[in-house]
């Protein structure tokens, strides 16, 4: 009786959030990767990680492309993909001073935002930058314009105290910060200076904030929420504080199915599973695999929020 007892499986709902995972920008930013290995051969170089996530970066370093973080790295005339974050304008002209032969895989979110910053300071504003100090994407923003006319802004305390020189004044944003905390700086900004100019639909991406909403959605119902992604991944972070703030406390990152804490998913009954958007879905396939061996599982799958963005190729690679 024992025995049959242990064999049987605990039933458990596991919430899958949707969307999740990639979004155009990745899927685009992989493709150029994969489409100038297949056209010119390896090796390509690319500057900086291509997404932040290590699997994906693991998978494309087998198959021929070299990650990189200074220019000078790579030999004359070789192939260089820039990122999905961007890359300053004086990391543009390095590459053509080394004779580099360039493809660029910035998000096109990203360089809306670039534009965006171009245009202000042209117009003679100063740009107040909110975002993550280090982060990729804010360093290429901030490198669109001189140093001394754009200021970081990482937090409310922050846009409390900023000290505001005498020009019209803008405000732009990295494009996967948490929705919220966003907001919480604007609205301190703009009540400080009521004159304050922002872009027009604002600058977080909608992947990073429609896959904040599903979170938001299954936070409340669950003990536990799982969020795919690396680290270094600024929308994966920031699913697992939005999901603590919408009511799971135990919300954690975790890289792949080999971070789950067993002994801690066999006290509990619901678990949220999202993907930040440069995790592949292949790695939420093995997550959902390995609970099903372990548990007798119901599936619960939010499908409100349906994405059909599709961003085009570089000319040169589109064939």
């Amino acid at each position: 009786m024992n025995s049959i007892k242990s064999l049987t499986k605990h039933s458990k709902k596991l919430y899958l959030a949707s969307p999740r995972g990639f979004c155009a920008g990745v899927e685009r930013a992989i493709k150029i990767v994969e489409q100038a290995i297949k056209l010119h051969g390896k090796p390509v170089y690319v500057k900086h990680e291509i997404v932040h996530n290590k699997h994906v970066v693991k998978r494309l370093s087998n198959d021929g492309a070299i990650f990189v973080e200074d220019l000078d790295d790579i030999p004359e005339n070789a192939n260089v993909i820039f990122s999905a974050h961007g890359v300053a304008k004086k990391i543009s002209e390095e590459a053509i001073n080394n004779k580099l032969n360039v493809f660029d895989a910035t998000c096109p979110l990203v360089t809306k935002v670039h534009l965006e910053a171009i245009k202000l300071y042209n117009n003679g504003y100063h740009i107040f930058l909110i975002g993550h100090d280090g982060h990729p994407e804010i360093e290429g923003t901030r490198g669109q314009v001189p140093e001394d006319s754009i200021t970081l802004i990482q937090t409310v305390e922050e846009a409390e105290t900023v000290k505001a020189p005498k020009k019209r004044l803008a405000w732009l944003s990295q494009t996967t910060l948490s929705v919220d905390d966003t907001k919480e700086i604007v609205t301190t900004l703009t009540a400080r200076f009521n004159n304050i100019l922002g872009p027009k639909k604002g600058d977080i991406c909608y992947a990073t904030t429609n896959r904040q909403q599903a979170v938001k959605e299954i936070a409340p119902l669950v003990e536990i929420m799982l969020v795919v992604g690396s680290e270094n991944s600024s929308n994966s972070q920031r699913l697992v504080e939005v999901a603590q703030k919408a009511g799971c406390k135990k919300s954690f990152l975790i890289s792949d199915v080999n971070f789950i804490d067993w002994n801690e998913v066999d006290q509990i009954q619901n678990i949220g599973l999202s993907s930040g958007a440069s995790a592949p879905e292949t790695l939420i396939e093995e997550i959902r695999n390995k609970f099903s061996e372990r548990y007798e599982i119901q599936e619960i799958q939010n499908l409100n929020i349906q994405e059909n963005v599709y961003f085009k190729l570089p000319k040169s690679l589109d064939k």
